[in-house]
């Protein structure tokens, strides 16, 4: 599944019920791992984990099998890894402690890193 597609299938589903905050962070000059990363938040564990549970079957339905998924036995965080794009539904406070929007906006890109240590 395209990139576009992909995302916005994610957002759909966690618009579907009701999510918080969602975020996209586009981290592709980042990290190698991932593409986007999307951010957002649930009013209970409960609804946490209703989120990404949402966004697995839906991903599923559409022929795209999550590599891996964590973190659905606390639910305060749970991570939908989808190759490309990376899903973290979490409750706000876990959101606030962790902060990976000012996270990852902060990292430099590892075409930076390459220059910092001398090579290209």
């Amino acid at each position: 599944m395209h990139n576009d597609s992909l995302k916005t299938l994610v957002v759909d589903a966690l618009e579907d019920l009701k999510a918080k905050d969602i975020a996209l962070l586009d981290v592709s000059r980042l990290t190698s791992v991932t593409d986007l990363m999307i951010v957002a938040s649930g009013t209970s564990t409960r609804h946490v984990a209703a989120l990404a549970e949402h966004v697995v079957e839906q991903a599923k339905a559409r022929g795209n099998q999550p590599l891996g998924v964590e973190g659905q036995s606390g639910s305060d965080w749970v991570l939908v890894d989808l190759g490309d794009l990376v899903v973290h539904v979490m409750l706000p406070e876990t959101r606030t402690l962790y902060d990976l929007e000012r996270l990852w906006a902060d990292l430099p890109s590892d075409g930076e890193q390459q220059q910092e240590h001398g090579s290209a």
